[in-house]
């Protein structure tokens, strides 16, 4: 993508033109506040401030943005549906010696429950997926070398929640490849129905469209989807360059109608054909609060659909917006299986975090079909539990087939996961010396990073990394031995692992979880740190004074 000048103007008209669109089509609201359905009647909250950042101060004074709305503007009734899961559990090495996932880099998680406490709403524990809550944040990784697009980093450290337990942190980091010379063919699938009426909704999904196209060039492609009763194409194929056209498009966006949003789906991907760019960035990016109502409405139906349609080389995104009625279970469905990323929107500053800051790792995948396995040495491992990662979990088969799909991480994207380890010194349990694993010697296996075949019994494991490279079919592999050595106490613990350690146990407080923690015992490993732990310091203390209290 290209950086475009000049363009403020005409995102601004198309700001203004979006909000008096969206307020002529349902009942006019007072200006400044809104309620929410749980909250006390007459108290005023803002869901959010100006629409850019600093250096659009002009826009920040034509286009405040401050939306707002009163009770009535709310469901009645909340019908947001979210998947359950249950907690991982600990298992033995003598029976699990391998465990297997695939790779996540979403963060609608932590995104839809900053919404939730932000407006002082029940938290829905379904909605916490802890995976989520810890890749939100970035860690200081180094990037890979030798030529691979995925580097591993791993720290073996004390586990805060657990005294019997170690904690080791998996880190895994993309290669940040120039994507300036790139061109992108994007298809805006924009659900325009009625429950997207809401100021929290299209209007903000006009302005987040908006942000991104603000960043395209002369040979970029960009096409606009609606579908509510029926699928509409706004634009076909229109050069990046042309802003002022797709932002007046989007700002012309009006609500209403029911939601067919399979027929949507079906014109976006054809749209996407129809401009495809080889060897380039060729996406799909859906935005909509998930209410699909008509047509193919099931998860199942939807799944099926979308897993009809990866294989074009054309990538799916999704973006998540508002409340009440949210369809959280089907959007991510949606986005593992078009191999795409899944966000949740709440503000024009997540917006411009993910579509602009973030463009990169949002939009240029580098690593398709991303799979972890860690094999565990017996003779030092006699229990060990994922943290997270409930819904990604894999069969140990898989992380040799190349046909089984897995996540799919974007330029300088990261993926980080926590392990508590119960060690034992039964170096010489029978059951060790039945294996067929790596940790036998009548067993060929790649030799791990910086390990000696003879020095096998001071390891703890080892973590391997499965991926393809982006126009590729045969996965690449990378691994790295993790050794007793490397162990280093709580006192010695990095910013890396403090950080992934309070956004764990914040997760863990939230969700379903048997293990609550103190607002104080969280902030002790947010705090202080290097990296930037702002958004869940912040959250923290909203919690604290929301929550916490009434407990």
């Amino acid at each position: 993508m290209k950086e475009n000048t000049g363009k403020i103007f005409a995102m601004t008209a198309a700001l203004v033109m979006a909000i008096t669109m969206m307020t002529s089509c349902g009942d006019a609201k007072d200006e400044g506040s809104y309620s929410d359905n749980k909250a006390d009647a007459g108290e005023e909250h803002y869901f959010f401030g100006d629409t850019r950042t600093d250096d659009n101060t002009e826009m920040k004074d034509n286009a405040e943005f401050k939306m707002s709305y009163t009770d009535e503007a709310l469901p009645e009734i909340n019908t947001e549906e979210y998947a359950h899961y249950e907690e991982n559990e600990f298992l033995s090495v003598a029976e699990h010696p391998l465990s297997t996932f695939s790779t996540d880099v979403d963060t609608a998680s932590f995104t839809n429950i900053r919404r939730m406490i932000e407006n002082k709403q029940n938290i829905e524990p379904d909605a916490v997926r802890t995976e989520e809550f810890i890749n939100y944040f970035k860690y200081d990784y180094p990037m890979p070398d030798d030529g691979n697009k995925i580097g591993i980093t791993t720290e073996l450290s004390d586990c805060p929640w657990n005294d019997e337990a170690k904690l080791m942190l998996v880190g895994l980091q993309a290669k940040d490849v120039d994507v300036q010379d790139i061109d992108s063919n994007i298809v805006f699938l924009i659900d325009v129905s009625g429950s997207m009426a809401d100021e929290n909704k299209l209007p903000l999904v006009a302005q987040a469209f908006a942000m991104l196209a603000e960043n395209l060039g002369e040979n970029d492609r960009i096409s606009i989807v609606t579908y509510a009763g029926r699928d509409t194409v706004e634009l076909e194929g229109e050069s990046g360059s042309n802003y002022t056209k797709i932002a007046e498009t989007l700002a012309g966006l009006t609500a209403g109608g029911s939601t067919a949003g399979a027929a949507g789906i079906n014109t976006a991907y054809e749209l996407a054909q129809k401009y495809f760019i080889e060897g380039g960035n060729n996406r799909v990016i859906l935005a909509t609060d998930g209410d699909l109502n008509v047509g193919l409405s099931s998860q199942e139906e939807l799944t099926a659909l979308i897993e009809e349609k990866r294989d074009m080389g054309i990538y799916l995104s999704v973006l998540g917006f508002g409340m009440g009625n949210y369809k959280d279970n089907k959007l991510e469905a949606l986005a593992d299986n078009g191999n795409g990323n899944y966000a949740y929107i709440d503000s024009a500053e997540e917006a411009e975090r993910v579509l602009v800051t973030e463009m990169s790792g949002t939009l240029f995948t580098v690593a398709k079909d991303t799979k972890v396995q860690v094999e565990f040495n017996p003779a030092n491992v006699a229990y060990y539990k994922l943290v997270g990662y409930e819904n990604r979990l894999l069969e140990d088969r898989d992380f040799e087939d190349d046909t089984k799909d897995a996540g799919d991480v974007g330029a300088g994207q990261q993926v980080t996961a926590l392990y508590e380890i119960i060690t034992t010194d039964d170096s010489g349990s029978d059951d060790s010396q039945q294996r067929t694993l790596k940790y036998q010697d009548d067993v060929a296996y790649p030799e791990p990073e910086k390990a000696d075949e003879n020095d096998l019994d001071k390891e703890l494991l080892t973590v391997s990394v499965r991926y393809k490279e982006k126009d590729e079919n045969d996965s690449k592999l990378v691994d790295k031995a993790v050794m007793l050595a490397s162990y280093v106490d709580k006192d010695s613990m990095s910013d890396n692992m403090k950080l992934a350690c309070a956004a764990a146990m914040f997760a863990k407080t939230l969700g379903n979880s048997e293990q609550k923690f103190t607002v104080e015992e969280i902030r002790n490993y947010a705090k202080g740190l290097e990296l930037n732990a702002e958004d869940l310091l912040k959250l923290i203390s909203d919690y604290e004074i929301y929550y916490e209290d009434q407990q």
